[in-house]
């Protein structure tokens, strides 16, 4: 599937600072941090195989670049391999410690690995998934991401009151993230709340996200008027 191509101006400054920044590794090619930015550069064009090369490379140079980690994490699961994913970003969370983004990216993966096989299993990766995200939110109290997949992680077990709270935790951080408003949505017209539902659901859709034509569907007939 082809990618959309940003304008050429755009193009050509990616070029001149993938050359300039290769320019600077052949003078100095121990900098992990250049190793880092050129990844970041050549992932910009969707070359995945270079970026991959230069972010082990960094690593190597810098051990402790928690973001080549969590890059390198992004790239498998560009390929589908969660499993990838998952222990390129326990590495980020060991190469730093309190590094909030390497767990959230963890207990993402493990909702993704639900796959209603082994239930037990299953509740295992939830529970995990549930205390990696809560040391994600503890190390930064503003990532939004970490609180609605938390609230998505109480779901997946039937707590919904606790993935109300987690979502309006969201809200606080961030009052115009749409997904907090579509998961409170869903949360509140389960709990027979219509009017909240109808609420944030509407939020949702002027915020731009998508909302499931079954979820408005369903909130049709408890609409004034």
């Amino acid at each position: 599937m082809s990618q959309p191509q940003g304008p050429s101006h755009l193009s050509n400054n990616v070029d001149e600072t993938i050359s300039t920044l290769r320019q600077q590794l052949s003078r100095n090619d121990e900098c992990g941090t250049t190793h880092y930015n050129l990844a970041v550069a050549l992932m910009g064009k969707q070359e995945y195989v270079d970026a991959e090369k230069e972010l082990l490379e960094a690593i190597d140079c810098s051990p402790s670049l928690a973001e080549a980690y969590v890059l390198l994490g992004g790239i498998c699961l560009q390929r589908n391999d969660l499993e990838g994913c998952y222990r390129f970003n326990q590495r980020a969370t060991k190469a730093r410690a309190g590094f909030a983004e390497g767990f959230g990216n963890m207990a993402f993966v493990l909702l993704q690995l639900v796959d209603g096989k082994d239930p037990k299993e299953d509740e295992e990766k939830v529970d995990k998934a549930i205390k990696n995200l809560r040391k994600a939110i503890v190390h930064n109290k503003n990532f939004v991401q970490a609180f609605t997949t938390l609230g998505t992680a109480y779901f997946m077990k039937g707590l919904v009151p606790e993935g109300i709270k987690a979502n309006l935790e969201a809200l606080a951080v961030e009052p115009k993230f749409p997904i907090a408003h579509n998961n409170l949505a869903v949360a509140y017209l389960e709990s027979e709340e219509y009017e909240k539902a109808i609420i944030h659901c509407d939020q949702a859709v002027r915020l731009g996200f998508e909302v499931a034509p079954a979820l408005l569907d369903e909130l049709a007939p408890h609409r004034k008027g």
